[in-house]
């Protein structure tokens, strides 16, 4: 039996995720997270080819066709831009565990996945509010249908919704202490 001290569970994880459904909090805990980490937000939203905006802003639901080249994209992007600052942070949906898997193959390095987690009312109660978005209410039941949370031996952290955002970033960065390692170019 070693004695040796088990590893973080996310130990090399320096491309963060933070996924959930539409309206969950992704671009405000990602982008506060960043900030926290000194490293790039990539906004997962602007990597989606112009055919699944304007199917999401008719209220179509995207295919798994639709999703394979933008989730390709976004995991590029993070490793290029975790390459170049030594940690890197997205937002992005990621439902599926087979996105997730993806992802994290394309990137090339392991990927932690931030799960933002609440109710259905909690967050169609935050889309009713949000102005300018293209994801109207009406496809958050499609997005729940889609959603499979990560399971216990993926490499994702849950966090609840209803905390404050500083908080929830608290918790992100006290379960990553190994980020300290990377040397981050300012």
């Amino acid at each position: 039996m070693s004695t040796a001290p088990s590893p973080l569970p996310f130990e090399g994880a320096r491309l963060i995720v933070v996924m959930g459904v539409s309206s969950s909090g992704k671009s405000t805990v990602g982008q506060a997270l960043a900030r926290r980490l000194h490293a790039p937000f990539l906004e997962g939203d602007k990597y989606h080819p112009e055919a699944n905006i304007e199917k999401m802003s008719a209220g179509i639901p995207l295919t798994d066709a639709d999703r394979w080249p933008w989730l390709e994209s976004l995991a590029v992007a993070m490793h290029e831009a975790g390459e170049k600052k030594g940690v890197a942070v997205s937002a992005c949906s990621a439902l599926k565990r087979s996105y997730r898997d993806f992802m994290t193959e394309k990137a090339g390095e392991p990927v932690l996945f931030v799960y933002l987690e609440g109710s259905k009312e909690l967050i169609a109660g935050r889309m009713q509010h949000r102005a300018h978005h293209f994801m109207p209410l009406s496809l958050l039941d499609s997005q729940f249908a889609t959603l499979e949370p990560p399971a216990a031996d993926e490499n994702a952290l849950p966090v609840p919704i209803d905390e404050a955002i500083e908080k929830s970033v608290d918790m992100v960065v006290k379960a990553l202490p190994y980020l300290k390692s990377f040397k981050r170019k300012q």
